[in-house]
């Protein structure tokens, strides 16, 4: 393992979302009580003191202008989706982009990033709810709003604030191995490496109602009865289309099949139904799956996670039975 200190800067900002400083700067603190030797260092545009976003002031180390990082990390806040990205900031990025051998986003610090052009071109992610804003914005990126991170070169963005935590680990282990890697996650209580991307955590059907009348009639009827008859032949006749027409005017108006929107609108309920606890086999009848098995293959193909372990993640934590605990080795 190398001795030489390896310098990680965290820019931050007036309205930083405070885990996305110190969920990745923990990884950096945990690997050097195992034996690496990171020194993170606070850096902000000015070298001023900041407020996070739940009001808890941060010291800060250093102004951009003096920091040399050897890692630097750009972290998020609820502000930039919503505004462009102020100029200091955008400054401040450019200045320490330069200086570090790699450059890395929290959740909508990929935002600040795009801001500084560090994302033209390159493969990016940031949190699931504000995906589409980060293409709109970086139109030469490819924004994958399913990623928990993405790497395109020396270039890493991340999804939303606790995906923070996977990209660190990501980094220590490029540093130092899997070996000292787990050992960070195992004392952090955390998965070395998470299964699944986002959109096991995100909310169902996100995006704008279809424009048109007449698609608008299929979806509302698809949405009413997700377990009903909804084969192509079957909604085209609610139409009076053939199937052919009704396919073309799917694939103008939300870029995709009848077939796979009936297959979104099953699996989103679906999922609804396994947070309200029922069985995975009663969950496919209920949702309108021909069989368990279907089901899990949606599942598998989408979330890269079977329904049963959707389930383990995301049912209520409540247990009904006295005295019983959860346990962690």
């Amino acid at each position: 393992m190398s001795s030489a200190t390896h310098r990680v800067v965290i820019l931050v900002y007036d309205g930083v979302t405070l885990l996305d400083v110190a969920g990745p700067a923990e990884v950096f603190a945990e690997a050097n009580r195992s034996g690496a030797n990171y020194q993170i260092v606070l850096a902000s545009p000015t070298g001023a003191d900041i407020t996070s976003s739940i009001g808890i002031r941060i010291a800060v180390d250093a102004a951009a202008s003096q920091s040399a990082p050897d890692t630097f990390l750009v972290a998020g806040a609820d502000l930039y989706p919503r505004s462009p990205v102020a100029r200091d900031l955008v400054e401040a990025t450019r200045t320490l982009a330069l200086r570090a051998d790699r450059v890395a986003s929290i959740c909508t610090g990929a935002f600040v990033l795009g801001a500084a052009g560090l994302l033209d071109g390159k493969r990016a992610t940031t949190h699931w709810k504000v995906a589409q804003e980060l293409a709109a914005r970086c139109r030469t990126s490819r924004v994958e709003p399913d990623a928990i991170f993405v790497r395109d070169g020396t270039t890493y963005t991340s999804a939303g604030v606790t995906a923070g935590i996977d990209l660190a680990l990501a980094l220590v282990e490029e540093d130092h191995g899997p070996d000292l890697t787990r050992d960070v996650a195992r004392a952090l209580v955390v998965y070395l490496q998470r299964s699944g991307g986002q959109s096991q955590f995100s909310a169902p059907l996100q995006g704008p109602p279809p424009r048109s009348p007449a698609i608008r009639r299929i979806t509302d009827l698809v949405a009413a009865d997700p377990a009903g008859n909804h084969s192509v032949g079957e909604l085209a006749k609610h139409l009076n289309v053939s199937s052919r027409h009704l396919a073309r005017l799917f694939h103008d108006e939300l870029s995709t099949t009848p077939a796979r929107y009936v297959e979104m609108i099953r699996f989103d309920m679906a999922k609804t139904l396994l947070d309200q606890g029922h069985t995975a086999t009663q969950v496919a009848s209920l949702a309108g799956f021909p069989s368990y098995e279907s089901m899990r293959r949606v599942f598998v193909r989408k979330m890269s996670i079977s329904p049963a372990a959707y389930q383990r993640r995301f049912s209520t934590a409540h247990r009904t039975t006295r005295g019983s605990s959860k346990t962690v080795s």
